[in-house]
């Protein structure tokens, strides 16, 4: 047996330990050592696994408040994504009548009477800001509600549990499925089931597809095999990641895969809402025999599991705020109707903010969950959100529908022509952002004696306003050439468009006239 001679270490199974301190940064947790902090627990090796494989989560069917609000955020939601496309909008006979409308080929997007054109992308950026702050104002008020409710993998992950125990069974029939021998009963079911996870996958993938283009039309082509080969691609790839994702992979996205927990923890303080389990009142665990035997030894929490045996990520809440938490609140309904069942108050598990659980294991009185909702952080964020979406509806309100952009010729910049006078070359595009065709005017500004005419107008008719017809939902380019006397020098001058219909509009933009420099 080796010998050592320093009294501090000990040989053991040939592993030397000590009982010096050692840093947590020299030796973390899972350090190869058993070197370990004085009064602790022999640190282990590491193991030969630096991963575990997945445990089946079979979630157990509960009714109670949260779960009815999950329903019908799962029902709204669903009925959105899959209805929508199927709205109709009447913006009359030049216009696609589809409520919602992403027109990739004619780069529009159209959301009831909204339509916005390419160079108005500024309208969709304040919505995604928009979205990032509302997410900011949820997560820091009731932590992880996003991701319990409303988040597509939540929502999609949710159905999927649905058909499991629709096909199944609830929870303990599933675990003894999943343990039995393959048969070909099992074979079928499992058949069965997976083709239900299918047809799901298929039609939000089909439903997807519905946004891009007139969904009646894209559906008869669909099925007829005349669509075109991106529709069949899209539907396929779709279908397969809602499969994977919602109906195998569930717990694991929100767990291993999805950056926004780890994000999350950055806007969460000891004032935000979370679902917490109330240590103080629930320790140490005992069954209902053992409290009614020995009175006072024993907290709320009788171990019996429901609040893990409904979670649909498999947690214990017990354990404390975890990652693998999305704030559903299942486990609520499950402990409160333990507690109900019992004769003990409900509130065991509950939403809470840390402040109010400290003020509670003190003896204190908690204050009302909504009450955590009013103040400053939230009310910040509130106020942000409300001034973006204001400023947006002021700039929908007030733009204009017809728009000019004008670019000189820069090779040659101007020409010569035999009576001396000057000639610039533009090209000006006229946009119509309405539903009907418009009849515009385009009149010069400034540059004295100046006049133009375009490639469909001759010389002969040059003046100073020229009128046109640009279609509904349309841009017009127009090769304007404008020409000035004799003796005319650079200078700026502007292009005006003005509309003499029934919703009077004018556009304007100024340009640069070259000419010889004087000498």
């Amino acid at each position: 047996m080796p010998q050592n001679d320093d009294p501090r270490q000990v040989i053991e199974d040939g592993v030397v330990k000590t009982n010096d301190p050692v840093s947590s940064a020299v030796a973390s947790p899972e350090a190869a050592t058993r070197r370990h902090e004085p009064q602790q627990p022999p640190r282990q090796d590491l193991p030969e696994k630096l991963y575990e494989a997945r445990k089946a989560v079979h979630n157990k069917r509960i009714d109670g408040p949260f779960r009815r609000f999950k329903w019908l955020v799962m029902v709204v939601t669903l009925a959105i994504y899959y209805g929508t496309p199927w709205i109709r909008w009447d913006r009359g006979p030049y216009a696609p009548d589809q409520a919602v409308l992403v027109d990739l080929a004619n780069r529009r997007f159209y959301m009831f009477g909204i339509e916005i054109w390419p160079h108005e992308f500024y309208f969709v950026a304040g919505l995604l800001i928009m979205a990032g702050i509302g997410l900011f104002l949820v997560t820091s008020a009731v932590g992880r509600a996003w991701c319990g409710y409303a988040c597509p993998q939540t929502v999609w992950t949710d159905v999927f549990q649905h058909v499991d125990r629709f096909v199944d069974g609830d929870r303990n029939a599933r675990m003894r499925l999943d343990a039995a021998p393959w048969t070909w009963s099992k074979v079928m079911r499992r058949a069965f089931k997976w083709s239900i996870y299918l047809f799901i996958g298929f039609w939000t993938g089909g439903a997807w597809i519905m946004y891009f283009a007139d969904a009646p039309t894209l559906v008869h082509d669909f099925w007829r095999g005349e669509a075109a080969p991106v529709a069949y691609i899209t539907v396929a790839v779709l279908t397969l990641t809602t499969v994977t994702l919602g109906g195998f992979m569930r717990e694991q996205v929100c767990i291993y895969m999805c950056p926004w927990p780890r994000i999350q923890t950055a806007m969460m303080d000891e004032k935000s809402l979370l679902v917490t389990y109330k240590d103080w009142r629930g320790e140490p665990r005992g069954s209902v025999k053992k409290a009614a035997k020995n009175p006072g030894q024993f907290g709320d929490c009788i171990d019996c599991t429901q609040c893990v045996q409904v979670c649909p990520t498999g947690i214990d809440i017990r354990e404390g705020p975890q990652i693998g938490c999305i704030t559903c609140a299942l486990c609520i309904d499950a402990c409160d109707r333990v507690m109900k069942d019992i004769g003990r108050p409900r509130g065991l598990i509950d939403y809470a903010t840390l402040e109010d659980c400290e003020r509670e294991a003190a003896g204190g009185t908690p204050r009302p969950p909504w009450k955590a909702l009013l103040r400053p952080r939230t009310l910040v964020y509130l106020g942000i959100w409300s001034a973006i979406g204001f400023a947006l509806l002021f700039a929908l309100g007030t733009r204009s529908h017809l728009d000019l952009t004008i670019s000189p010729d820069r090779n040659p910049p101007f020409m010569l022509m035999s009576d001396g006078s000057i000639r610039n070359s533009y090209t000006l595009k006229l946009r119509n952002m309405t539903t009907s065709p418009r009849e515009m005017t385009v009149a010069m500004e400034g540059l004295e004696g100046g006049r133009f005419w375009t490639d469909r107008i001759s010389q002969d008719a040059a003046a100073r306003s020229q009128a046109f017809t640009v279609p509904a939902d349309e841009t017009r380019t127009v090769r304007a050439y404008v020409v000035a006397p004799a003796g005319s020098g650079q200078q700026d001058f502007t292009f005006t468009l003005a509309t003499d219909d029934q919703q009077p509009e004018t556009a304007s933009g100024t340009t640069r006239f070259s000419a010889p420099e004087s000498e």
